[in-house]
């Protein structure tokens, strides 16, 4: 069953909270530590699948931009399934975006997380 429930950062299970906490900071190593050894990140339909290649997504992305994050929402979809969005300001192209995190977990880790617009 669905369900679309705004859910306060607490409520989401340990690893998307915690994988949230660090990637905020920029914690690259803290993050990754949260993710299934075969984890696949995929960001504005570009895709990492390899250890190697999110660890590298994780350390880079954005890091030539100075902005904030605040979460906006959360839902669980399913057991496996949940979204965080968050808006994003800073001095990117834009300077505002809206960007909902799509975590499928397996065995307690992120086993694929999907980063795209929010929808309007």
């Amino acid at each position: 069953m669905t369900q679309h429930t705004d859910l306060p950062s607490d409520l989401l299970p340990p690893a998307v909270r915690q994988f949230l906490g660090a990637h905020i900071v920029r914690d690259a190593d803290t993050a990754s530590s949260f993710l299934a050894e075969d984890a696949v990140i995929v960001d504005q339909d570009e895709t990492f699948r390899s250890r190697e290649e999110t660890d590298a997504f994780l350390r880079d992305a954005g890091s030539e931009f100075e902005y904030t994050t605040e979460q906006i929402g959360a839902h669980r979809v399913d057991d496996t399934h949940w979204v965080v969005t968050v808006r994003l300001e800073g001095t990117f192209p834009g300077g505002v975006a809206e960007l909902d995190y799509r975590f499928a977990l397996r065995d307690d880790l992120i086993a694929e997380l999907v980063i795209a617009n929010h929808p309007a």
